[in-house]
């Protein structure tokens, strides 16, 4: 304290920090990108561990018998599903009374902004099908559910079937004491958002759905079951969810314990644990592993069916199927047995999980990286926001921040709203309006006068841009805090290439040179390189042709995943993120 008492030493350091500046903020980058490197390292992470104390134990029988008879449910529902064009509503009902189920179904609808390319549809008509089994030793008022989405063509027959024989086996069993929901959802995420809303009287989408004539108690947990052959090599967890959230860690815990007593081999971003930390090989298969997860956290889009049940403040993972070219086989019995267990102990929970965390990272599915150790790593980037700081004025900056901002408006209202007027004059189709009128909003913000300043004041001040810098830092500074609180990853690779581009830019640097720099570091590049790299990690490099097709694909998805079950990325970047950076853009050419 006395060193920020004393003028005299006050002084020395505020004109030391003005002399290294520079230099200080180069080592605050380096250093954290070089911790946010090591999480990955074994010493950084932390084991994983059971924090709730009535799942701490997995001494419970399973006995799943059925894993056989389950597959030839599933043949026998594909079987239907094609006679029907589609979900076999009829069978499904018949199928769930004969298991002794109360047996519901829910119609649903939903018009697309612009047209689902990917999936192939525009105007989405299905129908949910589900079934509760009621606790015989509880008063109701708690559920679990247990989910398969009814996929196009031959994919996740053998989940439906798999579903289907744990409801008959869950019915001869009196120990349940919360009620058990067999939900088999239409259109995937589409009919996952419209049975959530039906069962929650909510209606955040404007999706037009039948109300549930059934519901169970407050739903604890949710899981989420996805099998498209009758081999598999391995089941791999998925966490990410809307917005980036992420379940409590307990249940990816309980999910990894059970796997390690059953003798199942899993995975996390389809790869398998490595034990040899301390080697170059498994450091780097350690951190591709976390950098997916970054990844995918950061695109704020459902990674399951799961991801829209963490809304609603309920804990829910994925588990994926996989069959590769491993020799180590799982049959159908086992992931009963798997799915058994798990659901016994989450049977067990006298309140919502709650104990472990919900704020972490995963090198592994045996390790994990807690909020604490990641956050310094944002931390040392986004203190070069305020060691960049300038002196202050207002009014030369107002024109600017307004500016840049409406078109960040026009850059999220546009699109859909110019989608039929696009089609009228150009050979596109409706999605490729959408996106290409995404990309000539952005393209128009760079050529917007540089000089936007003078029309309020009338010419421009020698200093101004030193005001505008630092309301641009300072905006930069709390936004990008904001984000890195709900949304960790997102946060982080925004600030990455943000914060260089606010700390150096000046009206005085090189500007050719410069504003290569600045495009190459803005919100586009960084989507378009994260394609690129994401394929990279997932061991799947596509050409230049076909990565620049994904990456339309993902803008077009992007903001469809906010139009149909409100994710907040694409907000995020076309109202707060782009206009920010287009206030740099601004500095750069300011005369």
């Amino acid at each position: 304290m006395g060193l920020l008492s004393d003028p005299n030493r006050r002084r020395a350091l505020i004109s030391l920090l003005t002399r290294l500046n520079a230099p200080i903020c180069v080592v605050c980058y380096m250093a954290g990108v070089a911790w946010f490197m090591g999480l990955a390292f074994e010493p950084f992470t932390l084991r994983t561990y059971m924090s709730e104390n009535a799942m701490g134990s997995t001494m419970v029988e399973e006995r799943f018998p059925a894993g056989e008879r389950a597959l030839g449910t599933g043949r026998e529902f594909s079987a239907h599903k094609k006679k029907a064009g589609g979900m076999p509503v009829d069978w499904l009902v018949k199928t769930m009374q004969s298991r002794g189920l109360e047996v519901f179904t829910q119609r649903f609808s939903r018009r697309l902004p612009f047209p689902d390319e990917d999936k192939e549809r525009y105007m989405v008509k299905g129908t949910n099908v589900y079934g509760i089994l009621r606790a015989p030793r509880a008063p109701r008022t708690e559920a679990l559910v247990l989910s398969a989405p009814c996929s196009p063509g031959d994919d996740n027959n053998q989940a439906v079937g798999v579903l289907l024989g744990l409801a008959q086996y869950f019915r001869n069993q009196v120990f349940w004491a919360k009620d058990i929901i067999f939900l088999v959802n239409e259109h995937d995420l589409i009919g996952m958002q419209a049975w959530l809303e039906g069962y929650h009287h909510t209606n955040t989408t404007g999706m037009d759905w039948s109300p549930l004539q059934g519901r169970g108690g407050s739903i604890q947990a949710a899981l989420s079951l996805e099998l498209s052959s009758d081999v598999v090599t391995s089941l791999d967890l998925v966490l990410e969810g809307l917005n980036g959230q992420l379940p409590n860690l307990d249940l990816a815990n309980l999910f990894y314990a059970f796997c390690q007593k059953i003798g199942v081999l899993c995975t996390t971003q389809g790869k398998l644990q490595r034990n040899d930390w301390d080697s170059v090989s498994g450091y780097s298969h350690a951190v591709q592993t976390m950098m997916l997860m970054v990844m995918k956290q950061a695109s704020g889009r459902p990674w399951g069916d799961h991801g829209l049940f963490l809304r609603y403040h309920i804990e829910a993972a994925t588990i994926k199927g996989i069959n590769s070219f491993r020799q180590y086989k799982t049959d159908a019995t086992t992931i009963g047995r798997l799915l058994e267990g798990m659901y016994r102990k989450l049977n067990n929970l006298l309140e919502r999980l709650h104990q472990s965390y919900f704020f972490y990272l995963m090198p592994s599915l045996s390790h994990f990286v807690s909020i604490g150790y990641y956050m310094p790593a944002f931390g040392l980037l986004a203190l070069i926001l305020l060691l960049r700081m300038s002196s202050p004025g207002v009014l030369s900056v107002l024109t600017p921040l307004v500016i840049s901002h409406l078109t960040g408006v026009a850059l999220y209202t546009l699109p859909i709203h110019f989608q039929e007027i696009a089609v009228e004059h150009f050979p596109v189709s409706e999605t490729e309006a959408v996106v290409l009128t995404a990309i000539a909003v952005y393209t128009a913000g760079l050529a917007l006068p540089h000089n936007t300043h003078r029309l309020l004041t009338g010419r421009g001040t020698e200093n101004g841009w030193k005001v505008l810098k630092l309301v641009a830092v300072l905006y930069l500074a709390v936004l990008l805090g904001c984000t890195a609180l709900i949304n960790f990853s997102l946060g982080f690779i925004l600030a990455l290439t943000l914060v260089p581009v606010a700390a150096f830019v000046t009206p005085d640097v090189p500007k050719a040179l410069s504003a290569f720099i600045m495009v190459i570091l803005s919100p586009a590049c960084t989507l378009l390189f994260s394609v690129f790299l994401f394929q990279e990690l997932q061991e799947m490099p596509v050409s230049f042709l076909d990565g620049w097709m994904l990456y339309l694909s993902v803008i077009s998805q992007g903001i469809l995943d906010h139009a149909l079950y409100g994710s907040l990325v694409y907000p995020l970047v076309a109202l707060l993120v782009y206009p920010c950076w287009l206030l740099f853009w601004n500095i750069l050419f300011w005369k």
